[in-house]
Formats: structure tokens, C-alpha cells, sequence
């Protein structure tokens, strides 16, 4: 009885000992996290693109490879043709390799019992090739690349039925724009904090974290959504890109 009525006393002892400890812990804790503030910075920056590329196709048709292959060839003349009397200089543009498939075309058939069914024939050879036009830091040939696209409905009077694909506008420094953007970010976030631990007649202290939000690419004025993953605009000559730095401070 004696052993069993001092141990009782003693378990209730090391629980409340325990409990201070975890407790004193606890509060510890929450007053470390109160010593700090966390403030988001933006960085952003309107910028035109200096990089542009742009490509269009045109096919021929027959029943035979090989004259699908000379009319397409044909074809490559007559489009070379066109895009140096537009301005064009021959090592500014450059064409694709001939990709040829097999046509089919679908014939119906009935049967004695008014029963119909369709079947797959063989229609000849598509012969298809791209030209390919690319300006990097040259706005002569990046305009001469814009104008011409609206023409090239042109080649219809040579027989040719061009098909345009749409034009792709990026930037050639887009690591030493990011890197700046990620200096503006900071700068932003630090005076932010300045200014809100300042209006509560604090001290801002050492800099405790940092991370960086995705790096986001859209066109001048849009009002797309940042995406999580980041978006990458290459539709718009005239883009914005912009980035958030979250920083996290002491307070002393």
C-alpha cells in the first residue's frame, strides 16, 4: 500500500512537469514565429520581341511518287520565286524536306440485298514541304517577315495553295531578363517590409528565407491568369514578363 500511494503522486508529478515543459515549448515557438514578417515582392517589365519565326506549306498531288515529287519540286520554284520578289534574300529562308503520304478516298458499295458499305481505295501520293523563315535581332527582316504573310494568299494565281502557319515571337536574353527581374522582385519585397515594420516603429532584421514564384510571360495588356506551371506567350510581339520573390525577415 505505501508503494502504491507514493507512486501515484509521482506520476502525477512528472505529467505536470511534462506538461510545462511541453507547454513552455509551445509558447516558444509561437513568440519565434511573431519575430519575423514575410512580404511578397514583384518584379515586372514590359519588353518587344527581337526574335521571330514563322513557317507555311504547300502540297501536290498524283498518282505516281515520283510525279508528285517533280510537281512538288515545280511547286518549290514558283514559292522561291515569289518570296524574293517580295524582298527576299535566298539564305533568308530555308525549305524542309518532301514528306509524302498515301490518299485514300472512301467509295460506297451495295450489295444485291440493298445492303451498302463503304471501302478505302488508293487515291495517289501527297507530296508536302515547308519554307521556313527565322529573324534574330534583325527588325529589317522580322518586318519583312510580317508583311509578306498577308500576301501569300499571291501564290493562288500560281497555282499554288499556300498554307500559313502562325508566326512565333520570342526574346534572345531571356536569362538576363529574368535575372533582373529577380533583383527588382527582391528590392521590392525588402522596402515593403522596411515600410511596414517601420509604421509599426520595429526593426527589420536578418533575412531568415527566400523563394521565387514562376516566371510568367504574357502579352502586353492581357489579362490572362498566371498559370502554376508558368506561362510562355509567343503569340504577342509586345509582352510583359513579371515574377514574385517572397522574403522572409527577423525582427530585432
Amino acid at each position: 500500500m505505501k508503494d502504491s500511494s507514493f507512486l501515484k503522486p509521482a506520476i502525477i508529478g512528472l505529467a505536470i512537469v511534462l506538461t510545462a515543459l511541453i507547454l513552455g515549448k509551445s509558447f516558444k515557438n509561437r513568440n519565434a514565429a511573431q519575430d519575423s514578417i514575410s512580404v511578397t515582392g514583384l518584379g515586372s517589365v514590359d519588353f518587344t520581341s527581337d526574335e521571330i519565326s514563322w513557317s507555311g506549306s504547300f502540297s501536290t498531288k498524283a498518282t505516281e511518287a515520283k510525279d508528285a515529287y517533280n510537281l512538288i519540286s515545280a511547286d518549290k520554284e514558283k514559292v522561291k520565286t515569289f518570296f524574293i520578289s517580295k524582298g527576299f534574300k535566298e539564305n533568308e529562308f530555308s525549305f524542309g524536306g518532301v514528306n509524302f503520304d498515301k490518299a485514300y478516298r472512301t467509295i460506297t458499295l451495295e450489295s444485291e440485298n440493298n445492303v451498302t458499305k463503304t471501302e478505302q481505295v488508293f487515291d495517289g501520293y501527297t507530296a508536302t514541304q515547308t519554307v521556313n523563315f527565322v529573324g534574330i535581332k534583325n527588325p529589317a527582316l522580322m518586318k519583312k517577315i510580317e508583311d509578306v504573310i498577308d500576301h501569300t494568299a499571291e501564290l493562288i494565281n500560281s497555282g499554288i495553295e499556300f498554307n500559313s502557319n502562325a508566326v512565333q515571337y520570342t526574346y534572345s536574353d531571356l536569362p538576363s531578363l529574368k535575372h533582373n527581374l529577380i533583383e527588382k522582385a527582391s528590392q521590392d519585397a525588402k522596402e515593403r517590409a522596411q515600410k511596414i515594420v517601420r509604421t509599426a516603429d520595429g526593426r527589420l532584421g536578418k533575412l531568415k528565407d527566400a523563394s521565387m514564384g514562376v516566371f510568367q510571360i504574357t502579352g502586353k495588356g492581357s489579362v490572362e491568369e498566371d498559370s502554376y506551371g508558368g506561362n510562355n506567350d509567343t503569340y504577342s510581339k509586345a509582352k510583359t514578363a513579371r515574377i514574385t520573390v517572397r522574403l522572409t525577415y527577423e525582427l530585432d
